[in-house]
Parts: C-alpha cells; sequence; structure tokens
C-alpha cells in the first residue's frame, strides 16, 4: 500500500526566513565554531560580553516608571526598589519630551499623564530624594531633551555629593528613532546629532562610569519594523553617532565602550533568541572591522532588553502576564545585561504597583527558580539556532546595505525613508493579523464570546497638574533672574558656534532656568524640524 504524502504547513518568520521542519549538521557545516561562535566573553561575542554572565552577575532588573509630579514618582521608585528592583528606568511626560514646561498652553492635559513632570532642576531633586545615586544606577528615557535631564541628574548628585566618576546609569539619547518611529523631535537632524555628539563627549571625559547613549532598535520595531529593520536601522544609527563624534577628533576606543541598545521583545521565540546572538557577532565585527576599535570592550554591545508592549494585547489581559514571563525568558536566554519586562496591564493604562511587581516577579523568579543563571548561552550549537543566527546575520547586513545605497541613514531618515519602510511593515503585520495569517490569542484565536476585563486603571488627577504649575512658579519666584538670563543667553552664544554645550546647559540648569527657557533659547539658533510628507 502506497504511504500517504505528508503535506506540511510552510513556517515562515516575520523576518522573511522560511524554518525547515528538522535541521541538522547539514545546516551548520559553513558555520566556523571559534570564528562565528567561540567562547562567552570573547570575540566575537555571539554567546555573550561576559565569561560567566548571570553565573557570575545577575541582570540588572530595571522597570520602566514615572508618573504625575516627581514627588509621586519618588515614591514609586522607592516602592520597586524595596521589592528587590536593582536598577532605576525613568518615564517622562510628553510635555518634558517635547521641551514645554507643565504651565506651557500646548501642554494642557498632558502634565504628568505618561511619566512625570519635569520643569526645573528642583523637580530632578525631588524625583531622587532620599535614592543615592551612588548605589542606583538610573536609566532616562529622554531624547531631544537629553542634555537637559543629564545636566539635571549630575547636578543632583553633585548636591549628593557623588563624584562624578562613581555617576552610574544611562541617558536614552537617540533622536534618529525619534524621526522614526516616536515623534518626540524638537530641533532639525544635524543639530540634533550635534548635541547627541555633545553629550558623548562631556561623558566620555567626565563621566567615566555612564552610558550617554542607548540606540533603540526597540521603538522602532514597536513602530512596526521586523527583526532584521529593527537590528540594521539601529546599527546604522548607533554608526552615525559613532561617526560624528569620531570626527570632533576622539578615538574610538575613548568612548565607544559606553555605547548601549535598547532592543524589543515579541513574536517568535527562537527568532528572538537568535537575533540578538546574531547582531551580538555582527557588532563585534562592525566596530572591529569598519571603526577600526583595538579594546575589546568597544566590540561589545550592551544592551536592554526587555517585553514590548507591541506585543501585548488588550482582549484577555491575563495573557500578557504569560507572554511577559516568555519574554523574559527570551531575554535572558539572549544574553541581556539589564531586563525592563512591561507589565500586563500596559495595553491600557499606565503599570499599577500591583502589574508592575508582577513582571519583577516574574524576573526574579527566573533568576532564582529556573535555572537561568546556571550555565552560559544553554541553546550554543543547536542546529536550528545556530543556523537561524547567521541567516540573520547576512539579512541584517543586506539591510544595512541597502541604506547605505540611499545615501545613508542620516539622510534616509531626513528625507523620510525609513520611515514609509517602517509604515509599509506596519501594515503588513496589521493586515496579516486581520486576516487571521498571523496568530495573536485572544484577539483572532480563541476568542471569549463575553470577555470580563479586571484592569486597575491608572488615574489621571488634574489636580497633579495643578500642584506641578504651582511648584514651578514658586522656583521661578524664588530663583535669581539675573543668573538665568546670563546663563541663557551664554547658552545662545555658544550654539551660535560649535562649541560643546553641555557645561552651558549645566550652568544654566544650576540657575533653575526651565525645560522650557532652555529649549526656546536653542530653538532660536536650530529652529524645528518639519517632519517630511511621503505618499
Amino acid at each position: 500500500m502506497k504511504k500517504k504524502k505528508i503535506e506540511l504547513p510552510d513556517v515562515v518568520l516575520e523576518s522573511g526566513i522560511k524554518v525547515k521542519p528538522i535541521y541538522g549538521p547539514e545546516d551548520v557545516k559553513d558555520i566556523d565554531f571559534k570564528e562565528d561562535i567561540g567562547a562567552p566573553g570573547e570575540y566575537p561575542f555571539t554567546r555573550g560580553i561576559h565569561k560567566y554572565m548571570y553565573r557570575f552577575r545577575p541582570f540588572t532588573m530595571r522597570q520602566y516608571s514615572g508618573f504625575a509630579t516627581a514627588t509621586e514618582t519618588n515614591k514609586r521608585f522607592k516602592y520597586l526598589i524595596k521589592h528587590g528592583q536593582t536598577g532605576l528606568n525613568v518615564a517622562f511626560d510628553l510635555p518634558t519630551q517635547c521641551g514645554l514646561d507643565s504651565d506651557d498652553p500646548l501642554a494642557e492635559g498632558e502634565v504628568g499623564r505618561v511619566g512625570m513632570a519635569i520643569d526645573t532642576l528642583r523637580d530632578m531633586e525631588d524625583a531622587f530624594k532620599g535614592i543615592p545615586l551612588d548605589k542606583i544606577s538610573t536609566s532616562l528615557t529622554i531624547n531631544s531633551m537629553a542634555p537637559i535631564m543629564l545636566a539635571m541628574y549630575v547636578t543632583v548628585a553633585e548636591k549628593q555629593g557623588v563624584p562624578p566618576e562613581e555617576v552610574r546609569g544611562t541617558l536614552q539619547n537617540d533622536i534618529l528613532k525619534e524621526y522614526i518611529g516616536r515623534g518626540t523631535w524638537v530641533f532639525p537632524v544635524e543639530p540634533s546629532i550635534k548635541l547627541i555628539g555633545d553629550t558623548i563627549e562631556y561623558c566620555s571625559k567626565n563621566l567615566p562610569k555612564y552610558y550617554p547613549v542607548s540606540v533603540c532598535g526597540y521603538h522602532i520595531r514597536e513602530s512596526g519594523a521586523n527583526p532584521v529593520q529593527e537590528i540594521a536601522y539601529a546599527f546604522l544609527i548607533a554608526k552615525a553617532y559613532i561617526q560624528h563624534v569620531l570626527d570632533r577628533g576622539l578615538d574610538v576606543d575613548d568612548f565607544v565602550p559606553r555605547f548601549s541598545f535598547n532592543f524589543d521583545i515579541h513574536g517568535n521565540l527562537f527568532e528572538q533568541i537568535a537575533k540578538f546572538r546574531a547582531a551580538r557577532r555582527l557588532w563585534a565585527r562592525i566596530v572591529k572591522e569598519d571603526l577600526g576599535a583595538k579594546n575589546p570592550k568597544s566590540m561589545q554591545m550592551k544592551m536592554i532588553a526587555g517585553g514590548g508592549g507591541g506585543g501585548l494585547t488588550i482582549e484577555q489581559p491575563e495573557n500578557n502576564i504569560v507572554r511577559g514571563a516568555y519574554y523574559a525568558l527570551i531575554s535572558a536566554l539572549s544574553g541581556t545585561q539589564t531586563m525592563a519586562l512591561c507589565s500586563y496591564d500596559e495595553a491600557y493604562t499606565i503599570p499599577s504597583e500591583k502589574a508592575a511587581v508582577i513582571s519583577l516577579r516574574t524576573m526574579q523568579i527566573l533568576l532564582d527558580e529556573m535555572g537561568l543563571r546556571d550555565t552560559v548561552d544553554p541553546l550554543a550549537g543547536s542546529y536550528y539556532i545556530e543556523s537561524l543566527t547567521s541567516e540573520l546575520e547576512k539579512k541584517i547586513v543586506d539591510m544595512m546595505e541597502k541604506v547605505e545605497k540611499k545615501g545613508g541613514i542620516v539622510k534616509a531618515v531626513a528625507d523620510g525613508y525609513i520611515q514609509n519602510e517602517v509604515a509599509k511593515q506596519a501594515f503588513l503585520l496589521e493586515k496579516g493579523i486581520q486576516e487571521g495569517k498571523i496568530i495573536k490569542v485572544g484577539v483572532n484565536k480563541y476568542q471569549a464570546e463575553e470577555e470580563e476585563r479586571e484592569i486597575e486603571f491608572h488615574d489621571y488627577k488634574a489636580e497633579e497638574a495643578e500642584v506641578q504649575i504651582k511648584r514651578l512658579k514658586k522656583v521661578k519666584k524664588d530663583r535669581d533672574d539675573s543668573k538665568v538670563a546670563k546663563a541663557l543667553k551664554e547658552l545662545k552664544k555658544a550654539a551660535e558656534t560649535d562649541e560643546n554645550l553641555m557645561d552651558y546647559v549645566i550652568d544654566a540648569v544650576r540657575a533653575y532656568a526651565t525645560v522650557g527657557e532652555i529649549t526656546s533659547t536653542m530653538k532660536e539658533v536650530y529652529g524645528e524640524f518639519k517632519e517630511p510628507v511621503r505618499l
């Protein structure tokens, strides 16, 4: 009797790679163990940037938090630290992100809504009151306003008596991804890159333990990009920033060791793990071969990787707890240095204390119960993982070369090409979900007929905005206006040259100039970005 031929459905990953049902030695025959995989902590760092990884030191747990006033946010910071969080990740409200003071008419209704409001140094002082900045590492999730927030953070550390060489943390400070994926830009592209150069140069000379940039493939992916685009665009952006600083005369090994990346996790588990292994290897090769670095620390891809809110669903929100656990597992198996795990209610609201602690406990369970600290890169040598890692690396390189042929990432962002490519990919993703070709449990498969959603919504309190505005008015009343005027005048004068602005911004911050005043001063010189329109 003739056997019936088995027809298996095709499996194609989001990156366009077709997955075979079985992998074997023939799929890794072109992979050289020493050159392509190697040992953990050694070039090309495919298996991790440290020899013993979590066996020696667990990943930093850094939940994204911040809302209302600095005082309210300070309470949440202390709550998370009390429950075992080992680093802070600060959310700023939209007015702060866009350089607007809380009393600006354009800020109405948004003060403290999606993050904490910061108008002056006084707010930053209150946000970190009772939190020792020489012991807690802080990530400042801010971009166009990065020089101002860094200036405030450095000044708070100074007031706490923390020497500059002991200040630790990370400044997101990735403006090119803002043009692509978020929209909190202020200045045009070229002066924005110049300001990033200012912060990198300042940190390389003054804050040796501080990371002045966290290049964010995360937000590009959350905007709809596939995993290949996420890594390719992030690496091109990083190279653009590095080249700008090299043009200032700094050596690559003077500052690239303090570069970091923020990446996204949602989707196919194996694709995500292989994505990070491929990215680590490719970044090492880029920095060594293209940029000429000699220091192995320059070649290490330091990253924060946690679950992306884009993978969460409004439908059946408790399923997001399960998704978050898998995202954390992926992040750990991928060799991250820091994990910031999304909370299950993020599809609805600012995470509640309960949801934030569930995410924190998820990470702690991984470390202390599931054996994720036992050995480094346990998936190394898998026929599938190693084959997929190599295929993804090739695809990322091809994508980077495609953008370079368009004139490079800065031009491609300035004229809207990258934004258009991400938008097209986002459309295809949504179309796939709507047509049922891309499965989302609870959305287009296993739906509940009548769904009860028990979600604790974060209450936006308009009275908190009023409190913030009163605080701002008091600072303006108490400060020395002549010092503010002098500092802003000097800042404008420096902005009209190629001089590094960080010292001038710090002087303005110390005088309690507001975020809006400092931003307006720079706008007078730099102007504002106008979004390109592509049809």
